[in-house]
């Protein structure tokens, strides 16, 4: 899942030497980019750092590849020519020096690991991958809002409309997990940009939000759970059926990852929804996705069988406790306690290994203890797949390391047939990873490198499947 894999836990940094010569506040101002390099991956960060009214320096971050813009820093501090930038919405603290009138060398710090990282005054070029459509387009798009009045926020989104004057067929898209925007930005890609274009070019109606919080929509998405956002799913779902350019008859729903736990609860809860189509989404309880999940990263990564089974089986037992005790403090106690327990029939060497660390350990406890995780853990997508009806896609890449293909489509295969859903098709793409890209290894840290945003074979499959269930 995105959460698990791209969140920026970036931890303390220790300031550089002092300089002879202060550096003035005018010099650092402007915008500043410079890039974090993390197991393979690249990972473009942008500083827009001002004077405020009083004189003092504030700033924000942005990291384009991830969609996020704006993340405030809340404290900066300019000591002779050396700057510190604390970065509380993240957990992180960049420190660097003023080493030229456009150049800053300095450092990030991550779990207990130094990054070095330089910025350089100016923004980031972002790259458009090749798949973006380029306006004008052949089809309306236009701004909606939705207004999830239970829980007091409006989601903001785009819908887009094909040629012709309708009621048109539609569905809806719903992002994985993390913050995710109504194009599901992540490292320099858009995939649901570009399978929104796709599939309105075929003739569908397409809607897509941004997650609350995210974006233009309100609410909060840290405390907010997976069945949150059904709940403003559910609300995007009527706002559509209201629409006089859409057949309310003809309305599908389709996630990726999250997405599709979230497009299977809404469609269990509205019977008329016209068909479901789940990309990579998990078949098993949460807990055990992310043990095979873990087994599949680590094994792709190089590490040995004996080492990975020892982890396999702390992470096994720490994932049920955050799934079952319902005390958070004391699952806090628990998951340490294991971990604690496990590092001592370990040598330092499989330690490092696996990257056990004190400050690994404290992050993995604050991950465990978030609302959406707790949830995720102990939520077991059987029971919801059994009340489906309406025809269902389900796909996998056969790369997919997040949500590893055989054991998941055989899950949910399972699920929709025990439920009699005899209108179900289930299919592993060839070669294609989480994402649904043409990929080498599957990891995730190919993700950004890789060109290709969506494979045309698996949007081809979606939308030939879609046009035969609505005709």
């Amino acid at each position: 899942m995105n959460r698990l894999l791209l969140l920026l836990l970036l931890l303390s940094a220790p300031l550089v030497a002092l300089a002879q010569q202060p550096v003035q506040p005018e010099q650092v101002t402007g915008t500043w980019n410079g890039a974090l390099s993390v197991s393979g991956m690249r990972l473009p960060l942008v500083l827009h750092i001002s004077m405020s009214e009083n004189g003092s320096l504030v700033a924000t971050m942005d990291s384009p590849q991830q969609g996020a813009k704006g993340i405030p820093v809340q404290e900066v501090k300019l000591s002779q020519d050396s700057l510190y930038l604390n970065i509380r919405a993240i957990g992180g603290i960049y420190a660097g020096k003023l080493v030229g009138p456009e150049t800053i060398n300095g450092y990030w710090k991550q779990n207990g690991q130094t990054f070095p990282m330089q910025i350089k005054k100016g923004a980031v070029e972002i790259v458009r991958k090749p798949q973006e459509p380029v306006r004008p387009y052949p089809y309306q798009e236009q701004e909606v809002t939705v207004a999830n009045k239970a829980a007091g926020i409006t989601l903001a989104g785009t819908l887009t409309l094909p040629q012709g004057k309708g009621p048109h067929p539609a569905v809806i898209l719903f992002t994985g997990s993390g913050q995710q925007d109504r194009d599901m930005s992540v490292l320099g890609h858009k995939p649901f940009l570009v399978l929104a274009d796709h599939l309105t070019r075929q003739g569908f109606a397409v809607l897509r939000l941004d997650d609350r919080g995210v974006g233009k929509s309100g609410g909060n998405a840290v405390t907010a759970t997976t069945q949150d956002f059904a709940l403003d799913a559910q609300v995007a779902y009527t706002f559509l059926k209201d629409r006089k350019e859409i057949n309310p008859k003809k309305i599908g729903l389709l996630g990726l990852s999250e997405g599709a736990l979230i497009a299977s609860k809404v469609a269990a809860a509205n019977k008329e929804v016209a068909f479901v189509v789940l990309m990579a989404g998990n078949g098993v309880r949460g807990a055990e996705l992310l043990v095979s999940q873990n087994e599949a990263l680590y094994k792709a990564s190089g590490i040995p069988d004996a080492p990975l089974q020892q982890l396999l089986k702390l992470r096994r037992a720490q994932f049920e406790v955050a799934a079952t005790e319902a005390d958070i403090a004391e699952a806090a106690k628990k998951i340490m306690t294991l971990e604690q327990d496990a590092k001592i029939n370990m040598t330092e060497e499989v330690k490092q290994l696996l990257g056990l660390t004190a400050e690994s350990e404290k992050a993995l406890v604050t991950q465990l203890s978030m609302p959406w995780m707790r949830y995720f853990l102990a939520y077991d997508p059987a029971p919801t797949l059994r009340q489906l009806r309406m025809p269902v896609l389900a796909l996998n890449g056969s790369k997919d390391l997040q949500v590893p293909a055989a054991t998941n489509l055989a899950a949910t295969e399972k699920a929709l047939k025990t439920g009699g859903n005899k209108r179900y098709t289930v299919k592993e793409l060839q070669g294609l990873n989480h994402l649904f890209q043409t990929a080498v290894t599957g990891l995730h840290t190919e993700y950004g490198s890789i060109e290709e945003t969506m494979a045309p074979v698996a949007m081809e499959t979606i939308s030939a499947w879609m046009k035969e269930v609505v005709k």
